[in-house]
């Protein structure tokens, strides 16, 4: 059963509640978001999930130190890493992300965004540049099918983090660009990189290493979601490595270890801790580490995300199964 420490605090922090979204009652707290401009056809899909508008405050411009310095974070934690040609590779450790959820930063000149939703396990890294220019982005407090909702400081406009996609305002339609990040234990991060760069830790005052969503994996059911389970008896709740509109379950991905198909190979290994079980993060279940390259070898954007959260913006996707009857829609 769910301990649910940071939704019961955020609510005491805050005194919110969650009710279903309406324009007319948020005017007040977004009036430079155009609602009359959205792709959401049915508002009731969004709700507050307790906090305001950057009451879980995203980073910007964070340090780094040198990660053979780094002594704070456990060889199994999670990190999302990304890797940029001609730059050191960066750790963003999830023991932070976790409490902060976004955090722009610019990697050799590439303005990015890298993003974790606790409530669907996604970590995705984003191209902040846009037609308009480039974005900063904040965490909303909303969430749509229980995954975040983003919103850019630039025109108010709120994004799916899942779909890294405007849903409401003026830039309604405008997609991110995907960058090829992943997450990955600390460990396997700072062998393979030993003169690589690791997020350093936040002025906030904050239960660093802590997880406040103790127990989460373990729900039967999202926190705030009311959609349809994914098919083929998948819990809901349950890892799946997500690359375009396919999802591989991770208990398959476990089992074999390596596996080609649809132009990709995806690898599994032991060693990563789930940053949503135990109360602290590094010594959460394995739920093993990911890498996903294209069939010349070069790393593919991915997520790996619950697969309530798969079938609630992929409803038409497909379902690799493995076995004789292959994918399933």
């Amino acid at each position: 059963m769910l301990k649910r420490t940071l939704l019961a605090a955020a609510f005491a922090t805050f005194g919110a509640t969650c009710v279903a979204a309406d324009p007319e009652i948020w005017r007040h707290e977004w009036p430079d978001t155009d609602f009359a401009i959205t792709s959401v056809s049915d508002w009731g899909e969004i709700r507050s999930g307790g906090p305001p508008k950057d009451g879980i405050p995203a980073l910007d411009h964070p340090g780094f130190i040198p990660a053979a310095q780094e002594a704070r974070i456990g060889g199994r934690e999670p990190v999302i890493t990304l890797e940029l040609d001609g730059t050191a590779p960066r750790a963003y450790p999830l023991r932070y992300l976790t409490w902060h959820e976004i955090v722009n930063d610019t990697v050799g000149g590439v303005p990015v965004a890298v993003t974790f939703c606790p409530l669907c396990n996604s970590g995705i890294v984003f191209d902040r540049r846009t037609e308009i220019g480039t974005l900063t982005f904040g965490v909303s407090g909303k969430l749509r099918n229980s995954a975040m909702v983003m919103f850019d400081r630039q025109t108010q406009s709120w994004w799916q983090q899942a779909l890294g996609e405007a849903i409401v305002g003026r830039l309604t339609g405008t997609r991110l660009r995907a960058l090829p990040g992943w997450m990955e234990s600390w460990a396997e991060f700072a062998a393979r990189n030993p003169d690589g760069l690791v997020m350093d830790q936040p002025g906030h005052p904050r239960s660093y290493g802590r997880n406040p969503y103790e127990g989460y994996d373990g729900s039967r059911r999202p926190f705030l979601y009311d959609g349809e389970d994914p098919p083929h008896g998948i819990p809901p709740l349950a890892r799946v490595v997500r690359v375009a509109n396919r999802a591989w379950p991770l208990t398959r991905l476990s089992r074999e270890g390596e596996l080609s198909e649809a132009g990709i190979t995806i690898t599994w290994s032991a060693g990563q801790a789930s940053a949503l079980d135990t109360a602290r993060i590094g010594e959460g279940r394995d739920v093993g580490n990911i890498r996903v390259r294209d069939a010349r070898g070069r790393d593919v954007a991915h997520d790996v995300m619950f697969a309530f959260a798969f079938h609630a913006f992929w409803p038409e996707g497909e379902w690799m199964l493995g076995g004789r009857d292959g994918p399933r829609p």
